[in-house]
């Protein structure tokens, strides 16, 4: 079993263009072969696995140490993809910045395109609450700036998204896919990838919270005027960051009207409502857990080590020429497979098991 993690700074910059370009070009026959090989679905399995996703940033020629390397791969496997969305049944929304908040228009607007026959509002609501769990039923520092969805043209979907603290200089990648996800609010991430675990984190998408989930779904549903109060009461440990200078009482009693108006059945309603931030969830999380004994779980639900840092060309260089050569190789390779003639992709498939069989031997 391979195991091992990198331990990388947090650096600025951007993917030169001539880099970037190829990046496309080796993806774009990565999907292509793969798609082939394991159908979209499989697709969507590779890039929900956060080793297998790493190792293809590093196969496209992108710094292994670096946080840009969610955000170009994701980009360069979009960009790539295009014009052969139909041709593979596999499609990708959102990106970074503001770009990720357009994800909902993306998908719309593959399905106005390409005429797909699955559900585009469960697609949709996929997205909005992979990225509502991450970034505010999981609340451990991390502010999402990059939202990736990728979905095939009968419903699968997948998730790569990621997160800056802005204090530590540090990010991290959360990975889903939508083939495992049975509740949304119960560990339902794939995994969740950083260098550095937090102490204190909110996570009420553990296991162990279901109670704390519950009690806030009930007290949701209570006059909002009643639940202020309460907030007013509670004397916070020093161990929780909020307190009435965070967020004041007519804030929670104007969210908490939307709520009581709605009655949401669980915690899960709870959080799909729209304006359900950061803040007003954990306030419920506070009364539930010192007024109710419902306490919620603050371990960091981060199962992966990888960091992020710059783009300095470490380890090496990008030889230009051998990755030229290599996008060739496998466009030769996809074009004889076509036509019948594979002996190329079963050449590259029999190198897998010669590196294992000199792994085995070491």
């Amino acid at each position: 079993m391979r195991t091992g993690y990198a331990d990388l700074p947090l650096h600025g910059g951007q993917c030169p263009p001539w880099l970037f370009q190829r990046m496309t070009k080796l993806g774009r026959s990565l999907l292509i072969i793969l798609v082939r090989e394991e159908g979209a679905p499989g697709a969507l399995t590779r890039l929900a696995d956060p080793f297998w996703f790493q190792s293809l940033g590093c196969l496209l020629g992108f710094d292994w140490h670096s946080s840009g390397l969610t955000t170009t791969v994701c980009g360069a496997l979009k960009e790539g993809l295009r014009g052969c969305e139909k041709e593979l049944g596999l499609f990708i929304a959102g990106g970074k910045g503001k770009t990720s908040r357009k994800t909902p228009q993306h998908i719309i607007a593959c399905f106005d395109k390409y005429a797909i026959h699955a559900n585009p509002d469960k697609l949709i609501y996929a997205s909005k609450m992979s990225a509502k769990v991450d970034n505010t039923a999981v609340q451990d520092g991390y502010q999402l700036y990059h939202h990736t969805f990728v979905f095939t043209n009968k419903g699968d979907w997948a998730v790569v998204q990621q997160g800056m603290n802005t204090d530590n200089r540090r990010a991290r990648r959360y990975h889903w896919l939508g083939s495992r996800v049975d509740d949304f609010v119960n560990e339902p991430q794939n995994a969740i990838c950083c260098d550095h675990k937090e102490k204190q984190v909110l996570n009420l998408v553990d296991l162990t919270s279901c109670d704390a989930r519950r009690t806030i779904a009930s007290l949701s549903r209570a006059k909002p005027g009643e639940i202020t109060e309460e907030y007013k009461k509670l004397i916070l440990p020093s161990r929780h960051s909020l307190d009435e200078k965070d967020i004041q009482p007519k804030n929670l009693e104007r969210i908490l009207l939307k709520t009581y108006e709605q009655q949401p059945a669980d915690f899960e309603k709870v959080l799909s409502i729209k304006g359900m931030g950061p803040k007003t969830i954990r306030a419920l999380s506070l009364i539930s857990e010192l007024a109710y004994g419902a306490r919620p779980s603050y371990n960091d639900p981060a199962k992966f080590s990888f960091a992020h840092g710059g783009k300095d060309g470490y380890p090496y260089p990008v030889d230009k020429k051998v990755y030229d050569r290599s996008i060739s190789l496998l466009e030769q390779a996809i074009k004889e497979a076509k036509l019948g003639r594979d002996e190329q992709l079963q050449a590259f498939k029999r190198l897998r098991f010669i590196e294992n069989a000199k792994t085995r031997r070491l």
